[in-house]
């Protein structure tokens, strides 16, 4: 879940709208036994006590799914790397080998993540501040990143601002402040860098991070839906146009993953991650390690076939909440009993 509520929508900074999913990295490899000491669950995820019984059919596996030095040699490029979801990435690409370059607007934030995940994982991370909003500072990252990383060969856009709000109550500052991060953010970084890779003939793997919502809309949260909506139709389009460079571009559309940063301040008290279980047929909210396998994988040469491709991962919450007549699996044994006897007394009526 990346929404969190805020009680203004009309500020004049992002830093009323910004948030990320406050994900701590975690990820596990059992063919890599060093690499345990630093993929355990962070302070920041919350217990999770589902009473879905069906969740024991569909436990997270705890390791890395891709062999060690996957990403040997390679340039990674994160947004939003310092915190939450992009610092799980950031993580997991490093544990496989890749040189990782992470990037927002606290510098400081980022040197700690960078020197964290750098002493785990034995790989250097470098941090670079940007301000995806704007142009300039997307440029001034990138021209630093070719100079002290090399051209990157995964580009993961991730960061991301949401807060909800009934839309009549939307500013047009509001709506800015939010497609300037998620839409304008993601087409700054990806035309930037993707220029600077055709000048060298270099091709390379983009990875967006949107949400559910993207596809099918959603009240509430009108800038993020239509912004993230926006992100999914700019990856389709480029990875039909710029494959012939040697670009790929995917996207991860992420379920709810509990959080404390988002939980704390969406559902402090519980009842709304009750509510999201019982609504998906697997039974459990996810995990880290889930998504940062699946993004590991999409930027790999595991993926060389995969373009164009947006992936819903979601525990199946997206269709068990569209389908129309899906509530019927609280109807009893003996209700169906009942309504079977009904059914088959009006054959031929």
């Amino acid at each position: 879940m990346d929404m969190l509520p805020r009680k203004v929508v009309d500020a004049p900074s992002v830093e009323v709208f910004k948030t990320r999913l406050d994900l701590s990295a975690t990820c596990y490899c059992g063919r890599c036994p060093f690499l345990w000491q630093f993929f355990s669950r962070g302070p920041n995820v919350l217990h999770q006590d589902s009473s879905a019984p069906q969740a024991a059919f569909f436990s997270p596996l705890q390791k890395v799914m891709l062999p060690p030095n996957t990403f040997q040699g390679k340039v990674a490029f994160i947004t939003g790397g310092g915190t939450g979801l992009g610092k799980g990435m950031t993580t997991a690409l490093s544990s496989l080998g890749a040189k990782c370059v992470i990037a927002s607007r606290k510098l400081d934030v980022l040197k700690g993540t960078a020197d964290e995940i750098s002493s785990k994982t034995g790989n250097k991370v470098h941090a670079i501040q940007c301000d995806v909003r704007d142009p300039v500072s997307v440029k001034n990252a990138v021209a630093e990143t070719i100079q002290v990383a090399g051209h990157p060969d995964v580009v993961i856009n991730n960061a991301a601002g949401n807060f909800i709000s009934p839309s009549e109550r939307l500013s047009a500052n509001a709506w800015k402040t939010i497609t300037d991060i998620v839409l304008n953010g993601t087409a700054f970084v990806t035309l930037e860098i993707g220029k600077e890779l055709i000048k060298v003939k270099k091709g390379a793997a983009f990875l967006a991070i949107t949400t559910i919502y993207a596809e099918s809309g959603s009240g509430f949260v009108l800038p993020s839906a239509s912004a993230k909506a926006g992100v999914e139709a700019m990856s389709k389009s480029l990875a039909a146009e710029w494959g012939r460079y040697g670009m790929r571009f995917n996207v991860i559309q992420p379920g709810p993953i509990k959080t404390k940063g988002a939980f704390s301040r969406l559902d402090p008290t519980g009842a709304f991650e009750k509510k999201m279980i019982e609504r998906i047929p697997c039974g459990r909210l996810g995990t880290i390690e889930e998504i940062a396998n699946l993004a590991a994988y999409f930027c790999s040469d595991y993926a060389s076939w995969v373009n164009g491709a947006v992936i819903r991962m979601d525990g199946g919450e997206y269709v068990s909440m569209a389908g129309e007549f899906n509530d019927l699996k609280k109807v009893t044994k003996e209700q169906w009993d009942t309504m079977e006897a009904m059914i088959r007394k009006t054959k031929g009526s």
